[in-house]
């Protein structure tokens, strides 16, 4: 008897965990999630967007429109990206790996390459020309990350929970 082969790749099962980490986010409007992985494919860490530990979900807005920019989600969410980076215990993240569900903003980028992960694998680009997301790749560029999109295999994965 022989093995399987219709085993998921790394590429799908990391992926896959960041998408699954999104599911996570109670924003109603995006949830975004990602996986920061090793060199020799070991998960270091996980995140998706939601608020900081000791803010109630309840007592702050969801929006993304208000008169007031203190009235809408912005002010307050920490992206998927910068929690799982936060959200690392170890020693270092450099040469790492990082899965995202959404092609991550200036912010995000920042810290990414701070912490120094080399790779940036991400599923939606929908944001591309944003000045946000411009600056993002430029910075990445400029600091030898290499990042490319996820390339999708359509396969169906159910997980019955």
């Amino acid at each position: 008897m022989s093995k399987r082969e219709d085993y998921i790749s790394w590429d799908e099962y990391f992926m896959g965990v960041a998408l699954l980490s999104g599911k996570r986010s109670k924003d109603p409007h995006t949830q975004v999630g990602c996986c920061i992985v090793s060199e020799d494919n070991r998960i270091l860490s996980m995140g998706y967007n939601g608020l900081p530990r000791g803010c109630s979900d309840d007592e702050f807005p969801w929006g993304r429109e208000g008169d007031d920019p203190l009235g809408t989600k912005y002010f307050y969410t920490v992206h998927s990206e910068l929690n799982a980076i936060l959200n690392y215990g170890g020693p270092s993240l450099a040469g790492a790996k990082i899965y995202v569900s959404l092609f991550p903003c200036n912010e995000c980028a920042k810290a990414i390459i701070q912490s120094g992960i080399k790779e940036l694998i991400y599923d939606s680009d929908k944001y591309a020309d944003t000045s946000i997301v411009i600056a993002s790749k430029k910075m990445l560029d400029a600091a030898g990350v290499y990042h490319h999109q996820y390339e999708r295999t359509n396969r169906v994965v159910e997980i019955e929970l």
